[in-house]
């Protein structure tokens, strides 16, 4: 947790951007894997983490836009819960860690809202991803789950996408240490990963390590000789000698600030000719567009850039032809690379994605567009001062993807299906570093974690 008067400064913050009424901040339960006492790891909602800080299940907060103040709802320990779980803060300890002023019991939070309804006050609450929270909202608003969902306050969606978007010093230095833990995660990756080896039993080293780290994976580990399969998350392959392994992970310490990383590299300690050409594409491309990523720049433009660099690399091997600027309007490079540049990043992996990805990385300058690769880019508008991004271009084969587009002649202007054949089992490539936009340009957060061909192949000759 910060300190109690950097809650108080961010609740102040949003009161000021609201016109009136309340907002009901609601925290997370504990989740059953398969029943009730066998729950999932608990993870607090981001939202109730960012404004309260509270780190524990059954709680939520009221702000009273109108009357300037703050509740905490929640229950105390009973005895029985002390016997098996040890003793804990209680709702007023906790209320006062996050400075705020007054406590009720969990009963008292529907009579609160229902009153409040029947007056007619505007009830502002972000849109709940869980189903508990949402049939909680529907029991104590009179409405339909659908109606909840329909129902969350844009005003506050913006709000809280301003505030967050733009990170302090403090979140910073959080940021900073997840990507340490990250850095112990990839380095180890690379050391240890062998010929003969699963990929279960990497994926078990990188998952130990991030819980050493006091925390957990930010996000389900991607680990795979299957680099084609954008978000591969089982880990059943064989590693064999030649393979190249594309492992995107990150961690996420106590305070639940992330880190996303992604690295690649070769299992026998060195690129072949055909992945190091490849590799180099992506590189040259990464490098490029973090130079690109400085404030007031729209991300789409870096994208664009990224978009143009692996196409000019893909158009030197053969693999691509025609007018640079022309394949990558019509979108043909999105054969070899079908998702977004980056993301948004702090308390959540994808940060804020629960209150609607648009929101997030869109607004009135700039609307996601419907062309395919392009439309998977999740943020587009202008970078500011504050904001945390990830940086990751990709190439990859997909087998599916490729024979679908030769079967319909797409692009065939701009793409030797020929030529792409030679690859067809390549797998692929793709590298991400976390960045922050400063005010006079950007600084690749965290300690450097080896990318660069040479630096990755010292460091498996170490192992």
């Amino acid at each position: 947790m910060f300190s109690a008067e950097v809650y108080q400064r961010r609740r102040q913050q949003l009161q000021q951007q609201l016109d009136g009424g309340l907002v009901v901040l609601l925290g997370n339960d504990e989740s059953p894997m398969n029943y009730r006492a066998n729950p999932y790891p608990f993870r607090q909602d981001s939202d109730f983490i960012y404004f309260v800080g509270a780190d524990w299940p059954g709680l939520a907060a009221v702000i009273d836009v109108d009357a300037g103040s703050t509740t905490l709802f929640g229950n105390d320990l009973s005895l029985d819960d002390i016997v098996w779980m040890g003793p804990h803060p209680t709702v007023a300890e906790r209320a006062e860690r996050s400075g705020i002023e007054q406590t009720a019991p969990w009963e008292a939070l529907s009579q609160i809202i229902k009153q409040a309804a029947n007056q007619g006050r505007v009830i502002h609450y972000p849109p709940p991803y869980r189903a508990d929270n949402t049939q909680k909202l529907a029991a104590w608003l009179g409405c339909s789950p659908d109606e909840v969902l329909d129902g969350a306050s844009l005003p506050l969606i913006t709000a809280i996408v301003a505030q967050r978007s733009v990170k302090s010093d403090a979140e910073i230095t959080a940021i900073e240490e997840a990507i340490g833990v990250a850095h112990a995660m990839h380095t180890a990756v690379m050391r240890e990963a062998k010929a003969g080896m699963t990929e279960a039993e990497i994926a078990g080293l990188v998952e130990g390590i991030a819980i050493a780290g006091g925390g957990r994976l930010s996000f389900p580990l991607i680990l795979s000789n299957h680099g084609e399969i954008l978000h591969n998350h089982h880990h059943t392959n064989t590693l064999q000698r030649g393979d190249l392994v594309v492992c995107d992970g990150g961690a996420a310490i106590p305070s639940y600030y992330a880190s996303d990383i992604t690295r690649t590299f070769p299992i026998g300690g060195s690129f072949s000719t055909q992945q190091a050409e490849i590799y180099q594409i992506v590189l040259d491309a990464q490098e490029a567009a973090i130079a690109a990523t400085r404030p007031d720049v729209l991300f789409r433009d870096v994208h664009l850039l990224a978009a143009r660099h692996l196409t000019e690399g893909l158009k030197g091997l053969g693999l691509m032809r025609g007018d640079i600027d022309e394949a990558v309007a019509a979108g043909a490079h999105a054969l070899f690379f079908p998702h977004g540049l980056g993301h948004m990043m702090g308390l959540d992996v994808h940060d804020m994605e629960g209150l609607g990805e648009d929101h997030v990385g869109y607004d009135d300058e700039i609307q996601r567009s419907n062309q395919f690769g392009l439309s998977a880019l999740r943020l587009g508008k202008r970078l500011q001062p504050g904001y945390v991004v990830t940086v990751e271009p990709g190439l990859y084969f997909i087998p599916a993807l490729i024979d679908q587009w030769q079967a319909d002649n797409q692009h065939a202007d701009f793409i030797d299906y020929d030529r792409v054949a030679d690859f067809r089992d390549f797998g692929g490539v793709r590298i991400e570093d976390d960045v922050l936009v400063t005010e006079d340009g950007l600084r690749i957060l965290g300690p450097p974690i080896p990318k660069h061909i040479d630096e990755v192949e010292a460091l498996l000759a170490d192992s």
